[in-house]
């Protein structure tokens, strides 16, 4: 089902630069004069007491800007542009803001968190250099009365009184709460959630300037928050300006019945607003306020207020959010409350000020970012160390491809699975990896037009339903093995003396070097990929992006290097790949057979290409009847059924929820993506067959095998979930997945579950604030005003579940490097929760181990600076005789800790039941 959102921003397809309206601006550069904070560690007296380290993953040379001079020389001219500082309170909705704010502006903000800057520091960018026309306060976790989750933001509403200020969720709690009203707990939190369309009123003022208001006025927004204004402790000079009929919140889909909006309220757009926010009534606040406040009555939720004397507001909601109607029409009055403002001012201020970049300091992606006994070690980043694609640095390399195409081959040689058996099977299929696009193995493609002309039909035992959209959930499977003068295995391990950790690289002779990376895994791979240098024409006519280069998987402990604490030591390496100059590829839906070789500079060798076309060829249709796939109806059994030891009770599981809400209830995350492992000591069994197993009974379009002998280690990975693509053409792709409900025995079973997935409340309300971290975690790397939601809550199905799935993209900036992109949203929110930071340190408190492998991802970077990364779930981990498998859930304000306890035990359910399958018949 394909759903159509509120945001306007979702239908910019990748404007650039041309399309944020920056006109007659001398220059626009990027700022890289640097600031170092002396001590980033914060920690909280207030609520649990915790510790929170601080982090920045921001797109750097969009942070500052400099055009000089505003020419504003016409007395009755406005601001051309909008300079606005961002303050951002450790939130994961921030830069959602900031897309907006960049292309209703004509430049971007300037982004600073809530304790970079003294007062002393920001009156100076403020007054003495008139460097910003307007402030913009973020959501964040926690509460506007603990001094380490606010931070300056007080002080800059208590002390600009002369600047426009728009507060969003804490930034509008902080509003109120510096004037003397009170924090409270709402009557329930309402996280991820949609007023009905009746619900959210408003009062006119030019903030709501061109937006309906009332009953079916079609004005929804999206509310993430457990704390609220008390509307009766409001002081005189605060008016209410906004607020709900009731508590009640709709799921996202069900307000998407009642669009229709009424001609007494349409009447209302294009006219102009009769309420001035500096007019002589509202500067006698007092009577106005007590006209207002009667109007909103008992019961009501304030949504928004503003000063009576001052350019300041706030809003409850989120505006930036995908769900919420007219959000870009709320900031682009903002934007004109602005310029209106500093007209009526200019006289004496405006002409003087000007966009600046000075000596903010800068927040780029942290690329040296290590953790010592809880101490955030991160060095300063400067733009001017981005390595240029196109510049050979040191130790760099020149690669060519070489590449032959055989039609429909696949086929005819029994496909993917005979494939990779005959080729790369011998020995336990040692150093081999295969990026597997299962799912689409049962002739999908081929069959699609006629599962359409005869309309949908049921097969209980063979699933032929979920074949109908496989092809477009993923097209490619990639495998290879040690082979060629590049082969090489890099694999990383964190050191938890000091900053940074161990890698060890072992080349195709079995030579094997040791180095300590200070800086990181993330910083090595990236110089990597930037040192290796090609020709284009090379991969000219290949349908996808993966020619060669790095295969592996990125541990969940890697968020050390994405600004986030490790409380737990993994027992497996927390990063490991092959770099693959050698490999196969299948393309599902023609069934073509693609082999590759890549060689450095002019040294030019076709034996492995002669080699492998020579056993394709041999290969025979009848092979793959060798590889009998099983049909019987699977048994199910429960973890502690097949043998497996659980690290936390049902019991431990269901409190460990409880304590999930109780934090949710006090505003400290909107949801947390609680998780657990169960392991099973399984000794040395043929871990391919038993990898085979499981993607015959689990197929899945980002299901991945991987075998690193000399670590003891394979992943049986059937993960339908990618976490992120970079394609060719720079566009970045995610496509979480939060919403899982299990498979009917019977097509009617089955349709009423899938109806039940789509329109229930909690899980929309998962996927849509997920879907709204996601478009944030991409705002930092992508383009303003190029992401966009193709596809928004949609239910996929698989062999065992019905998942509701999103799809978010966006237009990567130019100066972003690959790993770049991964850093910024590394691990998958659908993993972690939000706001990010938060949450993973509150996780990391309540899990009694590591993730290891589980919640991060598995897939490949190629050498012509593309990837494609899944999220490890459905996994299993096989390290020194022991498997693992990782499951878990969102918790959020309307979750039930039983129900999230079975949800989590049905993620496990499918490789749980296939490696008890698996072994009762090796033994047999």
């Amino acid at each position: 089902m394909k759903l159509t959102s509120c945001s306007s921003s979702t239908e910019l397809m990748f404007p650039s630069f041309e399309g944020l309206q920056c006109t007659n601006l001398n220059a626009v550069i990027s700022r890289h004069i640097l600031k170092v904070k002396k001590n980033n560690v914060k920690v909280s007296n207030c609520h649990a007491k915790k510790l929170f380290i601080s982090s920045h993953l921001v797109p750097g040379q969009l942070e500052g800007w400099y055009t000089g001079k505003k020419q504003l020389e016409d007395a009755g001219q406005k601001l051309e542009f909008v300079r606005t500082l961002l303050i951002d309170n450790y939130d994961s909705y921030t830069y959602n803001i900031y897309q907006e704010l960049s292309v209703i502006n004509g430049l971007p903000p300037v982004v600073v968190r809530n304790d970079d800057l003294g007062w002393k520091e920001i009156c100076h960018y403020l007054y003495e250099e008139n460097a910003y026309d307007n402030i913009v306060i973020s959501p964040g976790p926690g509460t506007p009365a603990c001094p380490t989750d606010i931070g300056i933001c007080l002080q800059l509403l208590l002390e600009c009184r002369d600047i426009p200020i728009l507060g969003v969720c804490l930034g509008h709690q902080a509003l109120g709460y510096v004037h003397g009203a009170q924090v409270v707990h709402a009557s329930e939190p309402i996280h991820g959630r949609l007023s009905q369309a009746c619900e959210i009123e408003h009062n006119g003022c030019r903030l709501f300037h061109n937006i309906p208001s009332g009953k079916n006025s079609g004005f929804k927004v999206v509310r993430y928050h457990s704390l609220v204004l008390d509307a009766e402790s409001l002081p005189d000079e605060l008016i209410p300006i906004a607020w709900t009929s009731s508590s009640d919140a709709l799921s996202y889909l069900e307000t998407q019945k009642s669009d229709i909006v009424l001609e007494t309220y349409g009447s209302q757009i294009g006219q102009k607003s009769s309420l001035d926010p500096f007019s002589s009534e509202l500067r006698n606040g007092t009577s106005w306020l007590s006209r207002h406040t009667e109007c909103m009555g008992s019961g009501k939720v304030l949504m928004g207020i503003m000063h009576s004397t001052r350019p300041h507001y706030g809003l409850q909601f989120h505006p930036e959010s995908i769900g919420t109607c007219y959000g870009r029409q709320i900031f682009k009055n903002f934007r004109e409350i602005t310029q209106d403002y500093w007209l009526r001012s200019r006289s004496s201020v405006v002409g003087e000020r000007k966009v600046h970049h000075a000596d903010l300091p800068f927040r780029g992606i942290p690329r040296r970012k290590q953790l010592v006994n809880d101490i955030d070690a991160r060095k300063s980043f400067e733009m001017s160390n981005l390595l240029n694609l196109s510049l050979p640095s040191s130790g760099s390399k020149f690669l060519k491809l070489k590449w032959r195409k055989f039609d429909y081959l696949a086929s005819e040689v029994g496909g993917a699975r005979s494939i990779f058996c005959t080729l790369f099977g011998d020995h336990k299929a040692v150093n081999t990896f295969w990026l597997d696009s299962s799912s689409t193995e049962k002739g999908a493609s081929r069959n699609l037009k006629f599962y359409l002309l005869k309309d949908l039909f049921w097969e209980s035992t063979d699933k032929s339903l979920e074949n109908l959209g496989r092809s477009r959930r993923a097209r490619f499977s990639f495998m290879g093995g040690k082979g060629g003068s590049l082969w090489k295995q890099v694999t990383f391990k964190l050191s938890h003396e000091r900053r940074g950790g161990n890698l060890s690289i072992e080349d195709g002779q079995g030579c094997v070097k040791s180095i300590f990376l200070e800086d990181g895994f993330l910083d090595f791979l990236n110089k990597e990929l930037l040192s290796l240098h090609y020709e284009e024409k090379d991969y000219e006519g290949l349908p996808f992006d993966f020619h060669g280069g790095y295969v592996g998987y990125l541990g969940y402990n890697l968020k050390v290097e994405c600004g986030i604490s490790n409380h737990h030591k993994s027992s497996t390496p927390d990063a490991c790949f092959f770099f693959a100059d050698n490999l196969i590829v299948i393309d599902h839906n023609y069934d073509d057979v693609y082999i590759m070789s890549l060689h450095e500079g002019q040294t030019s060798t076709t034996q492995w290409l002669d080699d492998t076309e020579k056993k394709l060829r041999g290969l025979k249709a009848s092979a793959a009847k060798k590889f009998k796939v099983d049909r019987a109806q699977p048994v199910m059994h429960s973890p502690s059924e097949a043998g497996f030891v659980a690290e936390k009770s049902r019991e431990q599981y269901m409190k460990d929820v409880e304590k999930c809400l109780k934090l949710i209830k006090d505003g400290e995350s909107y949801e947390l993506c609680l998780t657990t492992q169960m392991r099973k000591r399984i000794g040395q069994i043929d871990y391919l067959g038993l990898y085979l197993k499981l993607r015959e009974k689990n197929p899945a379009p980002y299901a991945a095998w991987l075998n690193f002998s000399k670590e003891n280690l394979c992943i049986c990975c059937s993960s339908p979930e990618r976490f992120l693509q970079l394609d060719g053409n720079g566009i970045l792709e995610a496509k979480p997945i939060k919403g899982t409900i299990a498979r009917g025995l019977t097509k009617e079973e089955d349709e009423h579950l899938k109806f039940q997935l789509q329109y229930s409340e909690k899980d929309q309300a998962e996927n849509l604030m997920i879907v709204d971290l996601l478009r944030n975690d991409l705002g930092r790397v992508c383009e303003p005003g190029s992401i966009h939601v193709p596809r928004l809550m949609d239910v996929e199905s698989y062999a065992t579940v019905h998942t509701m799935v999103s799809t978010i993209r966006g237009k990567k900036q130019p100066k972003m490097s690959p790993v770049d992109c991964v850093r910024a949203a590394f691990p998958g929110g659908s993993m972690t929760g939000a706001p990010k930071l938060r949450s993973m340190e509150l996780l990391d408190a309540i899990e009694n181990s590591s993730r290891g492998i589980y919640s991060g991802s598995i897939g490949f970077f190629s050498y012509n600076q593309t990837f494609d990364l899944n999220i490890v779930i459905r996994t299993i981990v096989i390290h020194d005789g022991e498997a693992s498998i990782g499951g878990g859930g969102a918790i959020v304000a309307l979750s039930n800790p039983e129900s999230e306890y079975e949800e989590m035990i049905l993620k496990t359910r499918a490789p749980v039941n296939t490696l008890l399958e698996f072994q009762k018949e090796s033994t047999s």
